[in-house]
């Protein structure tokens, strides 16, 4: 790959000869970030568990502040390496030095604000819902799917992927006439595929490749996919049919989150005195112990004890701390440019740190694996999530393979005209994605009064 093929304002619906925005204010990548800011799907992230239960009396993140800082911190990241790169490369011509150094964070910052746009509700306990509903579905139900769906369709929702959803709700029309979806352009939708893969061969870590660890698009947009590769010249994986080499910016995208909910889940724990400032103390001081001037420990520590209020202190820990990592994860990233245009960077930059700094990160995972991620709170949310996502699937797509039901018919009239439904024996696949599309879309209290009602636990009352 090469940085001057990597990027392009090419949009998602183009027409053939369109003319590039003349808008000098809002350059294209700015209306990305715009465009997804200002969305509906972006908004109800407001109510999507990040991963303690909402709402409570003390505030935590959900996904949509949670993208919020995301984005803050991929805008560094990508101000950080794009300049390195303009400087670098300095001499291609004016277009690659606007965009690398002006223009670079947006585009990072984009991508990081819609990252987890796909996600359903309930956190990562929704994904593992739909995947189990249709991994475990019996009968005539699972035959009729069986024998209509593809095994790259089938393993579609089986291995449901908030990844892939997001890449399907940035690029979908849904029900609209105009095609494109959010029409982003090919630079913004290449930055927040984690793992370019289809879901057949996602979800397979035996290969050694970061691209099979989990899946990036659904059977339903792997065209999409294909023509923002030949765009951009990703090179596509020999041996595998839809399995592509990461786009560099991507490595920036996955970095600013990996930085923030590590940091950010210690900090809403401890507000929920789930945890003491004094571990987080333990947890993140020793990566200040070999640095110097406003990063040494000396100074962090200085500025933490002037500090009265707990929460404070550890506010200005999690501000140092990103502030450090965001330095050296782009500088990670430069170090490790020539893989990375190769497509051999086969692991994210956090293990592109030195074995003492990898050492301290295992620590902070193995903790909040233990003492944050399986509290008793996250643990019951999950799981809800599983109850109600699951039981909402089984009305649903129950409706969908029996809509000559009168039950099912009623069913099928609650889903948005946003999610078109054929209901034929050839629309299958489209249809229960509809369904899918519809459920994964629901905030998390949306989805929660939604399985009370068509389940007669609430009965629906006339306001």
């Amino acid at each position: 790959m090469n940085w001057a093929s990597l990027y392009s304002a090419k949009r998602t619906g183009d027409k053939q000869g369109k003319t590039l925005n003349p808008d000098q204010v809002r350059n294209s990548f700015l209306r990305d970030y715009d465009r997804i800011i200002f969305s509906s799907a972006f908004r109800r992230l407001q109510n999507k568990t990040q991963v303690f239960p909402l709402p409570r009396a003390v505030f935590v993140h959900n996904r949509l502040t949670h993208s919020l800082e995301v984005a803050s911190v991929g805008r560094s990241l990508g101000k950080s390496a794009g300049d390195a790169i303009a400087e670098k490369y300095g001499a291609v011509d004016d277009t690659f030095i606007e965009f690398y150094k002006y223009e670079l964070p947006s585009v990072i910052a984009a991508a990081c604000l819609a990252h987890d746009i796909g996600n359903p509700p309930f956190g990562h306990s929704g994904e593992d819902a739909i995947r189990t509903y249709f991994a475990t579905m019996e009968g005539e139900s699972r035959r009729l799917v069986h024998n209509a769906l593809s095994e790259n369709q089938l393993k579609d929702l089986e291995r449901f992927e908030g990844n892939s959803n997001a890449f399907r709700i940035l690029t979908n029309n849904f029900n609209e006439i105009d095609p494109g979806g959010y029409r982003l352009t090919y630079a913004t939708l290449a930055s927040i595929v984690k793992y370019p893969c289809a879901s057949v061969e996602g979800f397979n870590k035996a290969t050694g490749l970061i691209a099979t660890k989990k899946s990036g698009f659904f059977d339903s947009e792997v065209e999409i996919y294909k023509q923002i590769a030949t765009e951009l010249e990703i090179p596509k994986t020999e041996g595998f049919e839809h399995v592509y080499a990461r786009h560099p910016f991507v490595f920036l995208t996955e970095a600013a989150d990996d930085i923030c909910y590590r940091i950010i889940d210690m900090e809403d724990a401890h507000r929920l005195h789930i945890l003491t400032l004094q571990t987080i103390k333990e947890l993140f001081y020793p990566f200040f112990e070999k640095e110097e001037g406003y990063n040494s420990l000396e100074y962090l520590e200085r500025k933490v004890n002037s500090l009265i209020d707990d929460n404070q202190k550890v506010q200005f820990i999690r501000a140092k701390w990103i502030g450090l990592m965001t330095d050296k994860l782009s500088r990670a990233f430069m170090q490790n440019e020539e893989a990375v245009l190769s497509g051999t960077l086969q692991k994210d930059l956090l293990k592109c740190l030195s074995s003492h700094e990898q050492e301290l990160i295992d620590r902070i995972n193995e903790f909040s694996y233990k003492y944050i991620y399986n509290y008793k709170l996250v643990v019951e949310v999950e799981i809800a999530g599983y109850n109600v996502i699951g039981g909402l699937l089984k009305e649903f797509v129950h409706a969908v393979l029996y809509h000559q039901q009168t039950k099912s018919g009623k069913l099928l009239q609650l889903v948005s005209k946003q999610f078109p439904l054929k209901l034929t024996a050839e629309s299958l696949y489209s249809d229960i994605q509809s369904i899918v599309d519809f459920i994964s879309g629901m905030t998390d209290l949306y989805a929660i009064d939604m399985y009370r009602k068509i389940t007669g636990i609430n009965v629906p009352e006339i306001r």
